[in-house]
């Protein structure tokens, strides 16, 4: 049974950094695509960055490019989302998705994972 678990999510002020994980327990995690999206109340869930199984370029979102890096650690089975310079628009619950065989143009798309976590929640303070 795949499970994906994301942490490091929570409060953080306007422009402040926050960095979250997501823990695979994927065997071959080298062997996956994964993905990072987000979704605030009332949107749909949007693409924020993905890495392609045995590529280690990562690919983001307009609205993320030079905020935010993605990394991977495949001997961890665990990816990353540094997340620098936290704007409004940041503050949405986080998902890690995974699976096993994507192309670069279905890379931002949600259906086309196979495997999800359950979330992270990342606000914004006042």
């Amino acid at each position: 049974q795949v499970q994906l678990v994301e942490s490091g999510g929570g409060l953080v002020p306007a422009g402040g950094s926050l960095r979250l994980s997501c823990k695979a327990s994927l065997p071959t995690f080298s062997a996956y695509t994964v993905g990072w999206f987000r979704q605030a109340p009332g949107s749909e869930r949007e693409f924020v960055a993905a890495m392609k199984r045995y590529n280690s370029n990562p690919y983001y979102a307009n609205a993320v490019k030079g905020r935010f890096t993605m990394s991977r650690d495949n001997a961890k089975a665990t990816a990353y989302l540094q997340m620098n310079s936290l704007s409004a628009d940041t503050s949405a619950v986080y998902f890690c998705a995974a699976d096993p065989q994507l192309i670069t143009s279905t890379l931002g798309v949600p259906s086309q994972y196979d495997y999800w976590g359950q979330g992270t929640q990342v606000t914004l303070s006042s």
